[in-house]
């Protein structure tokens, strides 16, 4: 049982699929082991930030922080990417031939297996726990098992753990080949490190005229496999050696079939300078276990031995240090990543608005107009849904007041500013004829500006080469100075003008112009001063790809928060807020949710008051950076066919027992929503038998029969909870079943029986809820925190299981 773990130096964990691992398995401390935590200790608990314990030889000092003379420098720092995996090595039983899935070699021992490789030449060795093969001028070189093999209805997998160099060479191959009893006739991967060319090969006389090639990458192509199934050769790869990619498909050759085969690992090259290739872990069968981040190398010593003892945490540590959030629709603009955006947002002191865009763009100042008039800041309500405070514009005349002005500087000039602009902005007003945005280049040639028109329409007016202003109407509404707050998007690639989410103009023959940098805000060089309030003021700079039918969207956000979306979608917009480009989502209830418009809370309260609305579980994936989300029915009435495995009590680890105490019990809930009833279920049975135990609900449910629904649910669970296995510890490295126990994750279910006489069952059904897993030398402990499956059975009409009377009458919702 091999332990994978690997370290992406200098990569970043939130981008995966750019890291390269490096594998430093040998360094961990096996004897006291890699403890892993995951998941919650109940299903009335939320799951908790997984973690990682493990120990590092660091006797050469490459893990000590700072130290330039580490291979590993700068790198070795708090926050860098590790995952951890268990690789299973296939047992040779039964007689030839065999299957070739069953040829496994970790190449552990450092000395090469003679009875799996009768033929090794060429001066290959095992060293560092993997096999290394010269690449040399001096002759071929390779490994070469028996001919014992068969590869129908099996596959070949190997790690490629380090790639040869070109070293000036006219021609050097590495390969791993599946071979036929005819010289010449194979399968195989072929690496050419001249070309950077990683070639899927079905040969014959050594020559393959239509080759799959594929430009190398030590990260996507880190594991490579041959499989055969239903008379289809597949030839795959692998980042991880879990998740497999299938980049050629043919055909079964006839001697797949008929022949038994060799597996060989040759090598070749012509001029240049000698090099190897060393492959590991031939026919592991991979789990990943975690995927994280390393809090920090703290450095200890043991005489002159030195170790660092280092705990991980998955991407929850990243998503908990993340700022609140600003309202919706803040974080929409932002995700759109505009070229400036002033939110308008400050406090009722501040003389000037910032850009929060990031890209560096200065403040807009508060610039008077001759004299009298005001601009306050934070002095009237924001968009509805936003919760925040907006500036008020209350000049004295049109001439005479303040508004915003900006200079963005050359460096918004090219390229920003000569792409598509589209503009976008929040305003209300009881005035017409007044300016709401303006731009123009430093000389004032060109410029473009968004007015209300005195009939309280819109209007875009522009200028080009210094010429007069020319007006433009905008289709669409009259009833922009009626006092509401409007939204407003103007694209300039489109031609198109939205207003308030719906197409109001889209044949605008606005000319487009380049290099206005200049801009103003609820006015214009000093005329048409705003008379009401201006917010969220973006400009997004585009070429290939329009702004405006994404930015439209925004309207939702201001004005609803998205209330009615359902679950699946709110989760996945939060995570997108986190930076998170999907969320993998399982199950299919999932109810509308209510508004989260205001700011104010982090990403991960806000996935929380989804998760506990829908009785959903969030979780982090352990086998790369992403989030899970699965909706309640996930657990209605688990099917024993998709059992994840079972266990006979008599090979549970000790410590086991079943539990009736009032942990969970609940038979009063107070429920309530935003803007809705407050309201009442009981259990009166239950508290006359056991008292009250009450649980209050705060959810985001969009009518007051969802609510109602939601707290029927948990009454009638937890009025009187039957008894429970709540953990059950399993040393599964010895058993069978392995590789299903480790499948098991939360949510997943699996059975123990054969249980003592005096257990309330013969058997019982278990829901993962989490683990604590230890994985040493020959062992790999998990204790499962489980909890009653029967929990979430659900009542189906005319179901010999699920529809008895008083038993299993819960309503699903």
């Amino acid at each position: 049982m091999p332990l994978i773990v690997e370290m992406g130096w200098g990569g970043l964990v939130q981008y995966p699929s750019t890291i390269t691992w490096t594998d430093v398995s040998r360094r961990a401390d096996m004897a006291r082991g890699v403890t892993i935590t995951r998941g919650a200790s109940d299903e009335r608990s939320e799951t908790q930030p997984g973690t990682a314990t493990l120990r590092l030889d660091n006797a050469d000092g490459a893990l000590t922080p700072g130290n330039a003379g580490s291979p590993y420098w700068p790198y070795v720092r708090r926050g860098a990417p590790i995952r951890i995996s268990v690789a299973l090595m296939p047992k040779l039983t039964g007689s030839a031939p065999y299957p070739l899935e069953l040829l496994g070699d970790d190449f552990d021992d450092d000395r090469v297996d003679t009875t799996l490789w009768p033929t090794n030449y060429g001066g290959a060795v095992e060293v560092g726990g993997r096999a290394r093969i010269p690449v040399s001028t001096s002759g071929n070189a390779g490994y070469q098992s028996a001919r014992q093999w068969t590869l129908a209805g099996s596959q070949i997998t190997a790690r490629l753990a380090k790639a040869p160099a070109a070293g000036g060479s006219s021609s050097a191959y590495a390969s791993m080949t599946v071979s036929s009893t005819t010289a010449g006739t194979r399968l195989g991967w072929r690496y050419n490190p001249v070309t950077g060319l990683l070639s899927a090969e079905n040969q014959v006389s050594y020559s393959d005229a239509s080759p799959v090639n594929l430009t190398y990458s030590p990260i996507s192509h880190a594991w490579l496999r041959i499989r055969e199934a239903g008379g289809t050769v597949y030839f795959e790869t692998s980042g991880d050696g879990f998740g497999w990619t299938v980049r050629r498909s043919l055909a079964a050759p006839a001697w797949v079939a008929s022949q038994q085969v060799t597996v060989e690992f040759p090598t070749t090259r012509t001029g240049g300078a000698s090099d190897y290739v060393e492959w590991d872990l031939v026919g592991a069968t991979v789990r990943p276990r975690f995927y994280g981040m390393v809090n920090e190398f703290p450095v200890d010593f043991e005489g002159l031995t030195s170790y660092v003892s280092i705990t991980c945490t998955d991407l929850f540590k990243r998503l908990n240090k993340l700022p609140v959030l600003r309202s919706m629709l803040a974080q929409e603009i932002l995700a759109q990543g505009p070229m400036v955006y002033y939110p308008l947002t400050e406090d009722d002191d501040a003389t000037s608005a910032g850009d929060i865009a990031g890209y560096g763009a200065p403040a807009l100042a508060i610039t008077q107009q001759g004299s009298g008039g005001t601009l306050a800041m934070s002095a009237a309500a924001g968009p509805v849904e936003t919760g925040e405070q907006a500036p008020l514009f209350t000049p004295s005349s049109a001439t005479q007041g303040k508004w915003l002005t900006v200079d963005l500087g050359p460096q918004f000039e090219d390229p920003p500013m000569y792409q598509y602009l589209c503009f976008e902005v929040w305003f209300q007003t009881t005035t017409t004829g007044r300016c709401i945005v303006g731009v123009h280049t430093a000389d004032r040639s060109d410029q473009h500006m968004l007015c209300v028109a005195a009939g309280g329409g819109l209007q875009i007016e522009w200028a080009m080469e210094g010429g007069p202003l020319t007006t433009e109407p905008v289709s669409g509404p009259t009833t922009m100075a009626d006092g509401n707050w409007h939204h407003v998007v103007y694209d300039q690639r489109e031609g198109k003008v939205w207003v308030d989410g719906a197409l109001a103009d889209s044949g605008l023959a606005v000319s487009r112009r380049w290099g206005e940098r200049v801009v103003h805000v609820g006015g214009y060089r000093g005329t048409r001063l705003w008379s009401g309030s201006i917010a969220h003021v973006a400009i997004h700079s585009t070429l290939s790809v329009s702004a405006g039918p994404t930015a439209v969207g925004h309207w939702t956000a201001g004005t609803t928060g998205y209330a009615g979306e359902p679950a699946d979608e709110r989760v996945q917009r939060l995570a997108g807020y986190a930076g998170l480009p999907s969320v993998t989502v399982w199950g299919s209830t999932h109810d509308p949710i209510a508004s989260q418009g205001p700011g104010g809370s982090s990403v991960v309260a806000r996935l929380r008051e989804v998760e506990s609305t829908e009785s959903g579980r969030l979780f982090a994936e352990r086998d790369w950076y992403g989030l899970a989300y699965q909706s309640r029915d996930l657990r209605y009435n688990p099917d024993p066919m998709y059992e994840t495995f079972t266990i006979a009590y008599a090979d549970v680890e000790p410590g086991t027992s079943i539990r009736d105490d009032d942990q969970k019990l609940v038979n009063v809930v107070d429920a309530g929503r935003p803007g809705g009833a407050n309201q009442r279920v009981t259990a009166p049975a239950s508290i006359l038998a056991f008292g009250e135990y009450e649980q209050p609900l705060s959810l985001l449910k969009t009518s007051d029969n969802s609510v109602l629904d939601a707290a029927y649910w948990l009454v009638s669970r937890y009025a009187n909870p039957a008894p429970e296995l709540r953990e059950v510890p399993i040393e599964a490295y010895t058993l069978p079943n392995y590789l299903d126990i480790l499948d098991a994750d939360i949510s997943t279910y699996f059975s123990v029986t054969d249980l003592p006489a005096q257990a309330p069952a013969l058997w019982l059904r278990v829901t993962v809820e989490g683990y604590t897993e230890t994985i040493k030398e020959g062992s790999h402990l998990l204790a499962f925190h489980t909890s009653a499956t029967a929990t979430d059975s659900v009542w189906v009409l005319d179901d010999p299981t699920y529809s008895v009377l008083d038993s299993t009458t819960r309503l699903a919702y």
